[in-house]
C-alpha cells in the first residue's frame, strides 16, 4: 500500500501491526510478524528489563525489517525499559495504559516514532497534543486491559478519525480480512491484532492458553475487574470469581487480593487454565485454529483483497 500513511510511518508492506501482549509477544513472534510484511511488536509489560534487552537483541538477529516493543506506562520499571529501548536503538515504541505527554518527548527526541494505545476520542485527543505520530484506537471487544467506556470498535473508530488528523490504527475484534476492511471502511488506515496472533505457532502463549483460544465460543469472555482496570478474560474459575466479587459489591481492595501477583502468567505463560487470567478478545471465537504468523498475514492480506473486490460491485447507484 505505497500511499498508506501506516505503512509510510513503519517502512513496512502491510498496514498490520501484531499487538504487544504481556506474556504473548516475545521476539519469535515480532520478528515473524516482521519478515511477513507487518509490524511486530516486543511485549515489554511481562519483562525484566534484561529480558526485554535479550529479546530486543534475538529480535533484530532474526529480521532486518522494522519492529519496535509496547510499553505500558504503568510499569514499575518504565525508565529502565526506555533507556534499554534507547541504547538498544529501537526505533518504535507504541505506549499504553498511562500519560502519553510523560515520555513521548523524550522518545522523539531520540528518533523514536511513538504511538499510543487509547480507548476512547477525549484520550486520542490528548494523544496527538503530546506529538505522538499515530494512535491505536482499541474497542470494547479486545482482549486483556480495556478503557471504562466500553465503547466497541464499530461507534469508536469513525468518532477518532472525525476528531484526529494524525494516522489511526483500529484495534479490537479484528482478526480477519474481512474485519480489516471494515475498519478501513470506518476510517483506520492500519489494524492491530492480537487475539489471532495468540493462537500463532510462534507466540510464547502456553500451548494450554493457545488451545483455549482455539476452543472459545460466542459469550466465552468477559470484562471483568472494573473496580481495578477492565479486563477482557476467558471465563473461568478466577474469572467468575471475580463476577461474583464484584456482583456483591466487593471493593477495589478484596479485588486487588483477589487478584493477587503473577495471575497472568499464571495461565497466559504458565498455562494453569483455571485460576490464571486468561486474557483474550471476543475475536477468539473466530478462532479456529494455531498456525504460523507469516500465513496468518497472507490469509488476512488475501482475504482482504477478495472483500474489497467484491464490494466494489455491490455499488449502489
Amino acid at each position: 500500500m505505497k500511499n498508506n500513511r501506516i505503512c509510510q510511518l513503519f517502512n513496512i508492506q502491510y498496514p498490520i501491526i501484531q499487538a504487544g501482549m504481556i506474556w504473548c509477544s516475545g521476539w519469535e513472534l515480532a520478528a515473524a510478524v516482521s519478515n511477513a510484511g507487518g509490524l511486530g511488536l516486543i511485549g515489554s509489560g511481562s519483562m525484566y528489563p534484561d529480558i526485554l534487552r535479550e529479546h530486543i537483541r534475538k529480535c533484530k538477529a532474526a529480521t532486518d525489517k522494522p519492529f519496535g516493543v509496547n510499553v505500558p506506562l504503568l510499569y514499575p520499571d518504565i525508565d529502565k525499559h526506555i533507556q534499554i529501548i534507547v541504547e538498544e536503538g529501537v526505533k518504535i515504541v507504541f505506549t499504553s495504559a498511562g500519560n502519553p505527554k510523560t515520555w513521548t518527548p523524550f522518545l522523539k527526541q531520540h528518533g523514536i516514532t511513538v504511538v499510543h494505545v487509547v480507548p476512547g476520542t477525549k484520550y486520542a485527543l490528548k494523544a496527538q497534543e503530546a506529538g505522538v505520530d499515530a494512535v491505536v484506537a482499541e474497542g470494547f471487544e479486545a482482549g486483556g486491559h480495556n478503557g471504562k467506556e466500553e465503547t466497541t470498535t464499530l461507534t469508536l473508530i469513525p468518532a477518532v478519525r472525525k476528531a484526529i488528523s494524525i494516522p489511526l490504527i483500529a484495534a479490537g475484534g479484528i482478526g480477519s480480512g474481512s474485519s480489516m476492511a471494515a475498519a478501513f471502511a470506518l476510517g483506520a488506515e492500519a489494524v492491530q491484532i492480537g487475539s489471532r496472533f495468540v493462537a500463532s505457532k510462534e507466540s510464547s502463549a502456553h500451548p494450554n492458553f493457545k488451545q483455549s483460544v482455539v476452543n472459545a465460543k460466542e459469550g466465552d469472555t468477559i470484562l471483568t475487574l472494573k473496580k481495578l482496570t477492565p479486563v477482557r478474560l476467558i471465563k473461568n474459575k478466577f474469572a467468575l470469581t471475580a463476577l461474583e466479587y464484584e456482583q456483591r459489591g466487593a471493593s477495589a481492595e478484596e479485588l486487588q487480593q483477589l487478584l493477587g501477583r503473577a495471575r497472568a502468567k499464571k495461565g497466559m505463560f504458565e498455562g494453569d487454565l483455571e485460576e490464571g487470567e486468561l486474557e483474550i478478545g471476543q475475536v477468539s471465537a473466530l478462532i479456529d485454529d494455531i498456525k504460523p504468523a507469516a500465513q496468518i498475514v497472507q490469509e488476512i492480506i488475501q482475504e482482504y483483497n477478495q472483500v474489497i473486490t467484491k464490494l466494489c460491485k455491490l455499488k449502489i447507484d
